[in-house]
């Protein structure tokens, strides 16, 4: 494996039509973007060093709704940074929240936390982008889109204008809105993401645990596709303590009735709707799965986490963000995994990524 040139991702040396020779020296690419910029100006990715922020590890919150300053007190609590700056354009609840959050610094490990604005971005090693409309009862998340991607055409120039290094995208719909965030920031591909189904598959195994009676930490599945109504449960690589569903479930003793795994994934997919409907938003477990985004990001972790990312032939599927298990570190995604996906799945991924086009198409970004 190599790395591409323009975004740092990991691609294999094969991929003779994602090449490009240059001074004597072969070069490969993630994607058709990557190499069409590569070969516009090849010096300019060729000479540029790799510049990390210096000083003590910087995060910007943008949106200090339940989500962010959810976040915000869970990443204060991980010890993971030594700077928290908070962004809303309510400046008085970012204020608020700020100083709630100073009154317990005696209780946990020494961090600077402040308000600040879009400024406040330069030098950060990550910028975690919850502000938006927040999502209503009975609304889905793909209704947010129009109103989404209006704020993101005014906030993320001003993001971008003071580069950060990596930008997470957590305002819904997210897939769609990582997608927009990717193009009004002219970043390359692997320093944008999405929170993706992250928590979509922190909450499968959830259930799946609950269901099984087992601990979820060795429950191992993942939901890929959309953030939303056509996320995709990859069942064919479900196991638990590395036994395969299909192993394990004619051993249990449950005897479960035919549909229960249907059951199950539907309550996956509603159950935000049901947080929803009883306290109107949810933030505590997108919270911790933000501060695992971010923990892989900086202590460079390389973990496998389904985030939304940009894909570009994946089951044939391109230039669509959609979430997929990827390899998360400090240059953001350094890779994604190629599941071998039954018929159904592979279905289910490529419908889930045509409902996005189709709303991305009547964007005007």
């Amino acid at each position: 494996m190599v790395r591409d040139p323009v975004c740092g991702m990991q691609v294999s040396e094969g991929q003779d039509v994602l090449a490009s020779y240059h001074k004597g020296q072969t070069y490969y690419f993630c994607s058709d973007r990557c190499k069409r910029s590569f070969e516009d100006n090849p010096d300019a990715y060729l000479q540029a060093p790799e510049q990390v922020p210096e000083g003590p590890r910087k995060v910007v919150v943008v949106g200090t709704g339940a989500v962010g300053s959810t976040f915000a007190y869970a990443m204060m609590i991980s010890g993971l940074v030594g700077q928290i700056v908070l962004i809303d354009q309510d400046r008085k609840a970012a204020e608020g929240h700020v100083m709630d959050l100073n009154h317990g610094l005696s209780f946990v490990k020494p961090c600077k936390i402040s308000t600040g604005d879009y400024e406040d971005c330069r030098d950060a090693h990550l910028v975690v982008i919850t502000a938006g409309a927040a999502q209503k009862p009975g609304e889905t998340r793909l209704d947010l889109v129009r109103k989404n991607t209006e704020i993101f055409k005014e906030m993320i120039p001003q993001i971008a204008r003071y580069d950060p290094r990596i930008l997470l995208v957590v305002t819904n719909p997210v897939d769609v809105l990582t997608y927009v965030a990717i193009k009004l920031s002219g970043y390359s591909m692997n320093r944008v993401m999405g929170s993706g189904t992250t928590l979509d598959t922190a909450r499968f195994r959830y259930l799946l645990s609950r269901h099984c009676g087992v601990d979820p930490r060795n429950v191992h599945a993942y939901v890929i596709g959309e953030h939303g109504d056509t996320e995709v449960a990859v069942w064919s690589h479900a196991n638990i303590g590395a036994v395969p569903l299909t192993q394990y479930c004619p051993t249990c003793h449950r005897h479960c009735p035919e549909g229960e795994r249907e059951a199950l994934f539907e309550e996956v997919k509603n159950v935000a709707y049901e947080i929803i409907n009883r306290k109107g938003a949810t933030n505590f477990a997108i919270g911790l799965a933000l501060v695992r985004i971010a923990e892989s990001v900086f202590r460079d972790e390389n973990s496998v986490l389904t985030v939304s990312s940009l894909i570009d032939d994946y089951c044939d599927i391109r230039n669509v963000c959609l979430s997929i298990p990827a390899i998360v570190n400090r240059n953001g995604i350094a890779g994604t995994l190629k599941l071998t996906l039954d018929e159904k799945e592979r279905e289910g991924l490529r419908h889930s990524a045509a409902v996005l086009k189709e709303v991305i198409s009547q964007l005007k970004i």
